[in-house]
């Protein structure tokens, strides 16, 4: 059977946003540890919980430096048929394109990485916005959402990349 720490750790990566509040430094270990209930005294996973944390760099920041804007008249098609169309995101056969459709791309661009991107789908999803596609490749991150839904993604994109 693997050690307490171990159990601790594993239980912790199942939960990212536990691994994200203790690299960030604002977890209540107790009620964190009464949370992940790993079998084991709720003192000796907390204090697991505190020397896992000790672990970790310094958070990485929050914001970016990006720039964030919208473009309307997006659609999705299929790949074959793209043509001159300017792509935005392509997922196996479906691609999203510039004016051919009702759909509002949300694009950042600058530095951006997976976390931003992580960060991006959690806020819209706490704003209550319903994604069609989203993704990122080198410098770009994209997020695909209803037209209605445009200003309000575009808003909550600004507020992480500002943060």
């Amino acid at each position: 059977m693997a050690s307490l720490a171990a159990r601790t750790r594993e239980a912790v990566r199942e939960r990212p946003f536990l691994h994200d509040g203790l690299r960030a430094g604002v977890i209540n270990y107790t009620a964190a540890a009464r949370y992940l209930d790993v079998d084991g005294e709720i003192e000796a996973v907390a204090t697991a919980l505190r020397r896992y944390a000790d672990e970790f760099d310094d958070p990485p920041p929050i914001g970016a430096d990006a720039r964030v804007s919208m473009e309307s008249g997006v659609g999705r098609i299929q790949r074959e048929d793209a043509g001159d169309s300017e792509s935005l995101l392509s997922v196996a056969g479906d691609c999203f394109a510039s004016g051919s459709g009702s759909l509002t791309a949300i694009l950042t661009v600058g530095d951006v990485d997976p976390g931003l991107l992580a960060r991006v789908l959690g806020r819209l999803a706490l704003e209550s916005v319903e994604i069609e596609a989203a993704g990122m490749a080198g410098d770009s991150l994209v997020v695909i959402v209803g037209r209605r839904a445009g200003v309000d993604a575009l808003r909550a994109v600004e507020s992480v990349v500002e943060a």
